[in-house]
């Protein structure tokens, strides 16, 4: 019997130590996730939020006391897609301004993006009201007359064939992509290099912040981040397109860009760590965030993994947790702080866009009716209507 006993309390005591092994493991990757986040957001050179504690900041394990320190003092920002010689040096006392400069710019950026995509609407809705008029039917009518000849050539004949062919969203997709792959090319002459750095690159500590913030989303150094991010932007381009239509589509790809840049400022400022990022993925970030969603039971797969599906609420949600750990324990593959800023400005238009914020386009466009047929009227030399 006390033989038994003691085998007993020997398997036991062997559970429990590896209960507390496992706990201890668990708790060890909590804390360094967590002190990675901390010290990110916290830790700044000059002590900028710590400045009652003392001129040089907190006192060395004062904050982040039971905490596992980086393990690098001073650690890179930016992405390593990104091209890093030749780069003017980054002046991290320009970062604050830069911020202010960063919000300002997404803030008017947008807005204009939104007229502008409300009058292109108008200009839409008014072209397929005259192309449903009897003048649609009498051109139609004289085109197919036996004989007749167009005036353009072959060749713009069977570009305006292929290009009728396509739906929607190959129509905004295809220029798109051209843009991208321009810039592309210029990034491998020589002698657009230092321009393609100072305007092409997105870094809130450089001497040009804001136009870089939209130019950046066109961008890309590598021809592997090129040729990815347009396969998932052609994979997405039409069923955002069916849903929003093509001009609510490039407003959403445009600011979508440009609100990842000012994500990627505000955590790059935050964390003291300057650093270019350029690519397209924080724009089309914002459409997967849009369409997973509001289609949430799509289901999805990967190229390089035929056979293997899952949900479009899953792959949304991964994603967006893979970058919070990559802001959280400092990878620099890609810029998981465009990503996760995309992402959710994608999320949020799924739910406030097309109820509250597209419908103040109305107003626009009849204003802007108004003034398009008053300037008519004025070409014309009608008189005006008091």
């Amino acid at each position: 019997m006390g033989r038994f006993k003691n085998r007993r309390s020997r398997i036991e005591s062997k559970i429990k130590n590896r209960r507390r092994g496992r706990d201890s493991a668990y708790r060890n990757f909590v804390m360094t996730v967590l002190s990675r986040l901390a010290v990110t957001t916290f830790r700044h050179s000059n002590g900028v939020l710590f400045r009652g504690l003392g001129r040089g900041g907190p006192p060395p394990g004062h904050i982040f006391r039971g905490l596992r320190q980086p393990r690098r003092a001073n650690r890179k920002g930016g992405m390593n897609l990104a091209p890093e010689s030749g780069l003017e040096m980054p002046n991290e006392h320009n970062m604050g301004p830069g911020l202010l400069k960063s919000i300002l710019f997404a803030a008017g950026f947008c807005g204009t993006t939104f007229v502008g995509v409300s009058i292109w609407q108008y200009e839409s809705l008014r072209e397929e009201a005259e192309r449903n008029s009897w003048s649609r039917w009498a051109n139609q009518q004289w085109n197919s007359l036996e004989g007749w000849q167009h005036k353009e050539g072959g060749f713009r004949q069977e570009i305006n064939r292929l290009w009728n062919s396509l739906n929607e969203g190959q129509k905004v997709f295809w220029p798109i992509c051209f843009l991208n792959a321009v810039v592309y090319g210029c990034w491998n002459n020589l002698s657009l290099r230092s321009t393609m750095f100072r305007y092409f690159c997105s870094n809130p500590a450089a001497r040009a912040v804001c136009w870089p913030m939209f130019l950046s989303t066109f961008s890309h150094y590598a021809f592997f981040h090129f040729a990815i991010n347009m396969y998932v932007l052609h994979s997405f381009s039409t069923g955002v397109t069916s849903s929003l239509g093509k001009e609510q589509f490039l407003g959403m790809y445009l600011c979508g860009g440009v609100i990842s840049s000012l994500a990627s400022h505000a955590f790059k400022v935050a964390s003291r760590c300057p650093g270019p990022s350029l690519g397209a993925s924080g724009a089309i970030m914002a459409l997967l965030g849009y369409f997973c969603t509001t289609h949430p039971n799509a289901q999805l797969g990967i190229v390089f993994l035929p056979g293997f599906t899952f949900s479009a609420d899953t792959a949304i949600k991964s994603v967006m947790c893979l970058d919070a750990v990559g802001m959280a324990l400092g990878w620099r593959m890609f810029d998981h702080a465009a990503h996760l800023g995309g992402a959710l400005f994608g999320v949020l238009y799924a739910y406030f866009g097309p109820r509250y914020i597209w419908p103040k386009s109305e107003p626009l466009m009849r204003q802007w009716h108004e003034v398009r047929t008053e300037l008519s009227e004025k070409i014309e030399g009608k008189p005006t209507k008091d």
